[in-house]
């Protein structure tokens, strides 16, 4: 299935139009060209980023890696650090930030790091910059820039996600500082509904924000997270996937994104947390696999799950069943608390303990890549690892 923004039209785009030091790539014959034939016909605009979003999207999307999402805002980075009994300041945020990106060998399980706004301009405590350490690693730096979810008038309760405004000048920015990929997360909740007014607004502002970052340099992580609060079974959850993503293609081709250059965020198809029939494994993948197939063109070189606060081994176990036959798109992991829960109370905030908190962040990642791969067993898993972390009505 082509993407939309390979339709464009004539006259052929100048090459000064082009960013500097971009390739050129001479229009290939899949190309279709459309003369207007009136004003009002349609026109779309392929990005002049369109080759490096490409590039970007596919070396995320590379075997036996996926992406170490530790873009927390502050407030919730200072959760994180109360549970280990540390202040939160931006000091401690810092070390902590460090012993993640600085984890010898991390680059052969990670492809890409989300941050904060503060990371992505942060130094390590060694005066490095967290982006060049991540490059130094083969790990490409992205950055969240939504502004977070806010209450959504007429709708049940439910939320949207803001931060359109201004977000094109901050993407340019964003993209000098050396991000090359972007996350914008936005909720669908099941037992509010979901409404339809909730839906479409989730939609319209992931195809905005898409097509707002490729503009700018940046490959868009699509993300509407639905999530795990309910008593709700699984085949409810794939009804409103079904749904979620029927509508988030449709505006995503709307706003002439390049499918080429996206990659996915999605929920894994799961009972609700407080349903009392659980799914193993075999089942969460049956179910997630048959919506992909159902509502993600293959163009989509990515789908980076999330683990929705599935324990560390729940959610690479759903992984790793997942990937037990070829996929049209390279599935694999985007996961937070799912890699850094161990690592965060193995260090407890002491610096003797930071290579035996990386050493845990390693085993975590290698277990992911393995999973990536269909190859992970689940032996030797620690109890610690075994524990959800699920969090009722969770704010990230």
């Amino acid at each position: 299935m082509a993407s939309a923004s390979l339709l464009k039209t004539s006259p052929i785009v100048d090459k000064s139009e082009w960013v500097k030091g971009q390739t050129f790539r001479q229009p290939s014959a899949s190309v279709v060209r459309c003369h207007p034939v009136a004003p009002s016909g349609l026109t779309v605009r392929a990005s002049s980023y369109a080759d490096e979003l490409v590039k970007t999207a596919k070396t995320i999307a590379s075997p036996g890696r996926g992406i170490l999402a530790m873009d927390e805002s502050n407030a919730t980075c200072g959760k994180r650090l109360a549970s280990i009994g540390l202040e939160n300041t931006e000091a401690n945020r810092q070390a902590y930030r460090t012993l993640l990106v600085s984890a010898p060998g991390l680059g052969q399980y990670i492809s890409g790091a989300i941050l904060f706004e503060e990371t992505l301009y942060q130094t390590t405590v060694d005066g490095k910059k967290m982006v060049d350490v991540l490059v130094e690693q083969n790990i490409v730096p992205g950055i969240k820039v939504d502004k977070g979810l806010v209450p959504l008038a007429g709708s049940n309760n439910e939320s949207w996600c803001q931060g359109l405004d201004g977000l094109a000048p901050r993407s340019a920015a964003y993209y000098q500082q050396g991000a090359r990929f972007a996350k914008w997360r936005t909720v669908v909740s099941i037992p509010n509904g979901p409404s339809e007014l909730a839906v479409k607004e989730a939609a319209w502002g992931l195809a905005r924000y898409a097509a707002i970052s490729q503009d700018n340099g940046l490959v868009p992580i699509v993300e509407p997270e639905i999530l795990l609060d309910g008593e709700h079974g699984i085949d409810r959850t794939f009804e409103v996937a079904k749904k979620v993503w029927a509508e988030v293609f449709f505006y995503l081709a709307q706003n002439n994104v390049l499918f080429e250059g996206i990659l996915l965020k999605p929920s894994m198809v799961t009972p609700g947390a407080e349903c009392k029939d659980r799914a193993t494994p075999q089942q969460v993948a049956d179910y997630t696999l048959s919506l992909l197939r159902q509502r993600i063109p293959p163009a989509v070189p990515g789908i980076m799950f999330l683990s929705g606060g599935q324990s560390e081994v729940e959610a690479t176990l759903n992984l790793n069943a997942m990937n037990q036959a070829p996929n049209p798109w390279h599935v694999s992991f985007s996961y937070a608390r799912a890699l850094q829960n161990t690592c965060l109370k193995t260090w407890g905030g002491r610096p003797e303990n930071v290579k035996a908190a990386q050493e845990t962040l390693l085993v975590r990642a290698k277990a992911n890549s393995l999973a990536q791969l269909g190859k992970y067993t689940g032996e030797g898993e620690s109890e610690e690892a075994k524990q959800g972390m699920f969090v009722k009505g969770y704010v990230y």
